[in-house]
């Protein structure tokens, strides 16, 4: 059982005992210094928070958690009930909020939970903002309203509509031309949120759905993650149904993987790569990625005229360098994209109306579409966690070992070699290394992956 606290939130195992597992105690504790931290943010004390969950079996229970907690802090409470990360992410500005709080573990399995932190902008904390907090619920450091200044709750289950609305009204989005393809789809969401939001959206575009695994019970039917191991299922079904291709989404419904009509894996590093090819051939401009994400948007960026950035791992930092550079989308590699002319935020319903665009315009099937992009392959590996490995010095003689290599250290150490590169680092979400690599064919990935592990378990001396 596991408790991560980090500057983008808190995540854990529900039960068990405090401080080592998501509890009720870890739960009214860090939802209370989040509302502390609001009101010294802000200067003000009753203020107003958007709170929305996914369909996990624990959502129930730390919602009312959380809710209870910043009323109780005399916070106004906005639930959105069951609901998506970006739909939250959007009703934060649209409500004029001072701050947003997603109940999702994400691709983590059912007993995962998280509390995931916004700003008024309805954007994540950036890493000062969240090292704040960590410290006010180490300190306790907070006080709870009198009777007569309690905060309040509003319900509110219009925002997954409201949600679609706004992905309909983006300039590059046209319903009527998508209407005219009459697509055959199947989605797979999970049995979360996703099964909900993703079919609205795809019925309003007058796309025929089939629906697999769309009943928001949280009795995840496979592993959440959408990676090709997990997925089978639909790879089948996309076949048997003759659809043209299958969306996957996680269970918060920002990360956005597709499966080709022949019942192939699009690949989730691609989604990205061809919504901002839809994108760049539209407006011109820049596009930023994480570190672990594919090569192949760099090429597609170039191809457009444009200039790719690459920016540390997390979803905040991303985010900071599009800004920056005024991308005009950019993402990370496992699925999700951002698109500012809609929010700056992972948005699945966001990245799935882009792909429809994208194949209404320029015709083919999808397995021929992906065929057009470059090649590349990927390979995700990971090494647990054990409290005697540094990982600090790890990657710093991994980084001395190829230091005659393009080496970047913003975000743990990333090796790019002529053509092929890795990048290891600490997860964020789990206690593991992440040790992701890419080359021009999967068995040349597979290798380097291997290659690297065994260095790094002869480097810090593991024998197993």
């Amino acid at each position: 059982m596991t408790l991560i606290k980090s500057i983008s939130g808190i995540r854990g195992t529900i039960g068990g005992r405090p401080n080592d597992n998501l509890t009720p105690i870890d739960t009214v504790k860090f939802a209370a210094a989040y509302g502390r931290w609001l009101q010294m943010h802000t200067g003000r004390m009753a203020l107003k928070v958007v709170i929305g969950r996914d369909a996990r079996i624990s959502g129930e229970m730390i919602q009312n958690l959380v809710v209870s907690t910043l009323v109780g802090l005399g916070i106004d409470v906005i639930d959105l009930g069951l609901s998506t990360t970006p739909t939250v992410e959007i009703a934060v500005p649209l409500e004029k909020a001072d701050g947003g709080i997603i109940l999702t573990a994400s691709h983590n399995p059912k007993q995962w939970n998280a509390l995931k932190l916004l700003n008024g902008k309805g954007e994540f904390l950036d890493a000062a903002q969240g090292a704040a907090i960590l410290d006010i619920a180490e300190r306790e450091d907070f006080s709870f309203a009198t009777v007569d200044s309690l905060g309040s709750v509003l319900n509110n289950d219009a925002y997954m509509d409201i949600h679609i609305d706004e992905v309909l009204d983006l300039e590059l989005v046209d319903a009527d031309v998508i209407r005219e393809k009459k697509f055959k789809v199947v989605v797979d969401g999970v049995n979360s949120s996703g099964g909900i939001a993703i079919p609205m959206l795809l019925e309003a575009l007058g796309v025929e759905v089939v629906k697999l695994y769309c009943d928001p019970t949280g009795q995840f039917p496979h592993n959440p993650e959408p990676l090709k191991e997990h997925l089978g299922d639909i790879c089948k079904m996309v076949v048997a149904e003759k659809a043209d291709f299958g969306i996957v989404v996680d269970p918060d419904v920002d990360r956005l993987a597709f499966i080709s009509n022949d019942g192939e894996m699009f690949g989730e590093e691609y989604t990205l790569v061809a919504c901002a090819d839809y994108v760049l051939g539209k407006r011109k401009g820049d596009t930023v990625s994480n570190l672990s994400s594919s090569r192949a948007l760099r090429d597609i960026t170039e191809k457009h005229g444009g200039k790719y950035h690459a920016a540390a791992v997390g979803e905040v930092n991303v985010v900071s360098q599009m800004k920056e550079v005024n991308a005009v989308i950019g993402g990370e590699g496992n699925g999700g994209i951002i698109y500012p002319a809609s929010h700056y935020g992972r948005d699945a319903l966001v990245g799935t109306a882009l792909f429809l665009m994208l194949l209404s315009e320029r015709g083919g099937t999808v397995a021929e579409l992906r065929a057009s992009y470059p090649a590349y392959f990927m390979s995700k590996k990971k090494i647990e966690l054990t409290p005697e490995l540094n990982v600090d010095t790890l990657l710093q003689e991994m980084a001395a070992k190829y230091s005659k290599e393009d080496i970047s250290t913003i975000d743990g150490v990333k090796i790019d070699f002529a053509e092929s590169w890795v990048h290891l680092r600490k997860s964020n979400t789990e206690p593991i290394i992440r040790i992701y690599t890419e080359a021009k064919s999967q068995q040349e990935a597979d290798a380097l992956g291997d290659r690297i592990m065994d260095e790094i378990r002869t480097t810090a001396g593991i024998t197993s």
